[in-house]
């Protein structure tokens, strides 16, 4: 299976932002008026203690020049890896445009406000589900996980407002570098990557 990436596409330096966040962003909204599914999907990879690495998707609820949210509970795997050993990977694999973001840096956790204000936009059977489910650890069977849904549901039957799990929030990966890749054809792809250095943000070119 090989699929040929078009010749008129390209990504030189002097098509990049100034910052990598503007031109983050403009490469979001391109994505975005392509029409493309869970734009905001990224695959986040931690790796534990021991350097055994792991992959998941996620979804991205936030960016700035700080770095990139998601939120999670905090016991699950990668909640765990992601602050025992607090650096991770994000990729953005936009295949239909020919174009991914590739993202490294450190985890650092979300102030509680943030994570508590945004717990309390999500749908009620999302914020239930916060509750319920032991994500990540081993569970009998689906009827355990319903069951244990139920009775969360029970519990905050009267209540308005469902609070924030203690173990639940958000997290930042705050990036040490950040690549634009652009497919090409020939597999010569264009890849430019903001890297932070000791004086600052510099652009480099990477090899396909």
């Amino acid at each position: 299976m090989r699929n040929e990436y078009a010749a008129d596409l390209g990504l030189t330096e002097a098509d990049l932002a100034a910052d990598w966040h503007t031109q983050f962003g403009t490469w979001f909204a391109d994505a975005v008026a392509f029409g493309l599914p869970e734009v905001n999907a990224m695959v986040l990879g931690t790796a534990d203690p021991a350097g055994r690495p792991s992959g998941r998707t996620v979804l991205l609820k936030g960016y700035d020049p700080d770095g990139f949210v998601f939120f999670t509970n905090h016991l699950s795997r990668k909640g765990v890896e992601a602050t025992t050993n607090p650096y991770a990977s994000l990729v953005f694999p936009w295949f239909p445009m020919q174009r991914q973001v590739v993202v490294a840096g450190q985890v650092e956790p979300v102030d509680r406000a943030t994570s508590a204000a945004y717990f309390a936009s999500r749908p009620r059977g999302s914020q239930l589900g916060a509750w319920a489910s032991p994500q990540s650890h081993v569970v009998p069977d689906r009827a355990a996980l319903e069951e244990s849904y139920q009775e969360v549901a029970e519990r905050f039957a009267d209540e308005a407002e469902i609070p924030i799990p203690p173990h639940w929030g958000g997290l930042r990966v705050r990036p040490e570098s950040v690549e634009f890749w652009q497919g090409r054809a020939g597999r010569l792809h264009d890849r430019l990557r903001f890297r932070l250095d000791e004086g600052g943000w510099i652009v480099e070119r990477l090899a396909p």
